[in-house]
């Protein structure tokens, strides 16, 4: 009797999945295109894909040093919860749309739908995200080498060449290459493992520290110390530099439209996993970051480190030598996951792209693998991140240009369709099961304006005087890739992009 049930409850829930399966290959049809993957991911899954493109633990410790010695704790605490709520409210409105286009496209698609008449608008804003989720991936795979430098120098006193470093780089790139040529199910496990390892890595991170700190700072510490080691003189104008390390560890929540089209319903799951990914980042980060706080034994120490990534010197005065490589091991990890999820992103924005003519070799970036991975998507960035790599062997300055351009680019990337909606409010005419109604326009205004005013403090310089060394390059290396897709639109877009391209017509 009891099998029985089992297996008519089994059977209940197998057509209950395959009822929401065809549901979402219905939608995407409505929308023009073709299921081309199977559908293999449930909402904790795609949660996960924007948990591990945000990679808490990982943007918070790697950006650490860029709020301490600007602002200090005061400028951490603060700046962490301002921009949390903006970048929310930046994830709200990327969510609403989410929900009305759930296509791996993404912003590129959404962008497209909302304003067919103008192609170059889509164009620039597919090759530019695309260009920053290579950048970021390639950017994370670098810090898994610095991290690994570090316990190099922490456990057996040996300081790694750029040369080495690189080259460790390079197996990251390779190895992040492999799992997402893997395909969707190797994903979706990662992200699934990567939710529940940084939520226990937080819990052993705030314990550790909190602890084996030998000395505890006071709450006037954590909440009102000021610091300031850029030079500037105005104690506003530092701590908004500060904000920057918040901005860069909240980006990526919108890395679950990339995997829509692997996702059951996910006209509903993605833009809850858009929105969800921001909300317990913020708490997840807050945690992590008061616990820091309350352990750095000295800033001053953690400004002047020889190590090749500066969190390990506050691990290091804070926990001692072995539990302090116990840390970069729990961070470094969560920075392998966010670093192929990355990659992730970039190759279904290749495939997006081909598929609509937006980028050359159509038939080979939309050739899916035995298991249902485009591949070449995925070899195209592994190699795009073994060239940039070798930067690093040359000029630490030059690379650190190359990617901080990243991190504006995916800014000036999500400003495309939240913009449109704000001049354009009636672009979106058959809205998705997630929408803000009457707080659309507000939301999405609060987050255009947030999203300028971001931009304009990336390229600002971080400190002075400014020279050849502290210069803030990143203006020439966002410049230098618009001057780039701008060319590569005249001379090859321009007449062959005419916008979506669809694969499925209803007869």
């Amino acid at each position: 009797m009891v099998k029985s049930e089992r297996r008519y409850s089994s059977a209940g829930e197998d057509k209950e999945e395959a009822c929401d399966i065809a549901v979402s290959d219905q939608r995407l049809q409505d929308l023009g295109y073709k299921s081309e993957f199977r559908r293999e991911m449930s909402l904790f899954k795609v949660l996960g894909i924007s948990f591990c493109a945000i990679g808490i633990l990982t943007g918070m410790s790697s950006a650490f040093q860029a709020g301490l010695f600007s602002g200090g704790p005061v400028g951490l605490f603060w700046g962490w919860n301002i921009c949390s709520f903006f970048m929310f409210l930046i994830a709200l409105s990327l969510a609403e749309i989410c929900s009305t286009y759930p296509t791996m496209g993404g912003l590129y698609f959404w962008v497209c739908k909302m304003k067919p008449e103008i192609p170059i608008l889509g164009f620039f804003t597919g090759w530019l995200y695309s260009m920053a989720m290579v950048f970021t991936g390639i950017a994370g795979n670098l810090t898994v080498a610095l991290y690994l430098a570090s316990m190099a120098e922490i456990g057996q006193g040996r300081t790694l060449t750029r040369v080495e470093i690189t080259a460790i780089a390079w197996a990251m790139n390779i190895f992040s290459g492999i799992i997402n040529t893997i395909g969707t199910k190797a994903i979706g496990r990662m992200s699934t493992f990567n939710i529940w390892w940084t939520i226990g890595g937080t819990f052993v991170l705030v314990i550790t520290l909190l602890v084996k700190a030998p000395v505890k700072n006071s709450p006037e510490f954590v909440f009102t110390n000021f610091q300031n080691f850029t030079g500037w003189e105005s104690r506003g104008f530092v701590v908004l530099l500060g904000f920057l390390q918040a901005v860069y560890t909240l980006e990526g929540c919108e890395t679950a439209a990339q995997v829509a089209e692997e996702a059951v319903r996910a006209e509903i799951l993605a833009p809850l996993a858009v929105a969800g990914s921001i909300a317990g980042s913020w708490l997840v980060g807050l945690a992590y970051m008061l616990s820091l706080l309350f352990a750095v034994q000295n800033i001053a120490s953690v400004q002047a480190t020889t190590f090749a990534i500066p969190i390990s010197q506050l691990f290091y005065d804070a926990v001692g030598p072995r539990l302090a490589q116990l840390c970069l091991v729990v961070v470094m990890l969560s920075q392998v996951t966010a670093a192929i999820t990355n990659f992730t992103a970039s190759s279904r924005l290749f495939y997006a792209l081909a598929r609509d003519n937006a980028f050359p070799l159509k038939k080979q970036f939309m050739t899916l693998n035995r298991f249902q991975a485009p591949y070449w998507g995925v070899w195209t960035s592994v190699l795009i991140g073994c060239i940039i790599s070798c930067a690093y062997i040359g000029s630490a300055v030059a690379f650190d240009a190359i990617l901080s351009s990243a991190a504006i680019s995916v800014m000036l990337s999500y400003m495309q369709p939240i913009i449109i909606r704000v001049f354009w409010p009636d672009s979106i005419e058959d809205f998705g099961p997630f929408r803000l109604g009457k707080w659309s326009w507000p939301v999405n205004f609060a987050g255009f304006s947030f999203c300028i005013f971001v931009c304009v403090l990336f390229v600002l310089p971080t400190a002075f005087p400014v020279n050849v060394l502290n210069m803030n390059y990143s203006i020439v290396a966002v410049g230098g890739l618009l001057v780039i897709i701008t060319i590569n639109w005249f001379w090859w877009g321009k007449h062959s992009f005419k916008g979506p391209v669809k694969t499925f017509t209803f007869k």
